[in-house]
């Protein structure tokens, strides 16, 4: 159980991180969540059932992100699941593009971690995401892939940096999240099909799947510097 646990989690309206916010609030736990809409922010809040506060943050902005953990104090834990993630061939892609999803996802994750571990408690933990085109190349994927591959690198590293506090990875495979809303309900139906009928588990992840793997990660103190991959055998084929 998580009673008398504060835990941070960037990217909580939503997806991953509203799936974590829902089930760490079950288990007892203060839960903060952070992300850039207000209007997520108030809709998550109503759907979960605890103690729940609210942040509007950039994690992109570097003065935000500092005030914020200035501003809210002393954690326990810190989720960073708020990234903004795009696909392209290599020389199709804008330059411009490509630094912006670094700019999101592996910089966003950088910042928050920069000026949240002060702000852990010794027996707390850090954890980052990752994806599986860090591991598995994907035609498309190039700079997906090579920012995933630098969260992971990152988040080994400073396992043994800001030891005690542990860090951990997770690195999601296909997930049925909001971040495919944008496509039409028959093109994501058939894209979560066929991706099903190739894995291993003959489905798809659902948000709740990472969720439980993020609170395995919190949970476990003899778990540290790893990378659990959370993608039905998506790694395997």
């Amino acid at each position: 159980m998580l009673t008398n646990k504060r835990i941070v989690i960037i990217g909580g309206s939503s997806g991953i991180g509203l799936e974590t916010a829902r089930l760490t609030l079950e288990k007892g736990a203060e839960v903060i969540i952070a992300s850039r809409s207000e209007k997520k922010l108030k809709e998550a809040k109503d759907s979960l059932q605890g103690e729940v506060t609210i942040f509007t943050l950039d994690v992109t902005d570097e003065i935000q992100v500092k005030n914020f953990f200035e501003k809210i104090g002393q954690i326990d834990h810190l989720v960073i699941t708020a990234a903004e993630t795009s696909s392209g061939l290599f020389l199709e892609t804008e330059v411009d593009v490509a630094r912006q999803l670094f700019n999101n996802k592996f910089w966003g994750q950088y910042l928050c971690v920069k000026y949240g571990a002060p702000h852990l408690t010794k027996g707390g933990s850090i954890t980052l995401f990752s994806g599986i085109v860090a591991y598995k190349a994907m035609v498309g994927s190039a700079v997906l892939g090579s920012v995933n591959a630098a969260v992971a690198s990152l988040g080994q590293t400073l396992a043994l940096e800001l030891a005690p506090i542990r860090v951990n990875v997770i690195s999601p495979g296909i997930i049925d999240t909001p971040s495919r809303s944008k496509m039409s309900d028959e093109a994501r139906n058939q894209f979560y099909e066929g991706m099903a009928s190739k894995l291993p588990v003959e489905k798809v992840g659902k948000a709740k799947d990472v969720a439980s793997g993020v609170y395995y990660l919190i949970k476990n103190h003899f778990v540290t510097g790893t990378v659990l991959h959370i993608d039905g055998g998506h790694i395997l084929i």
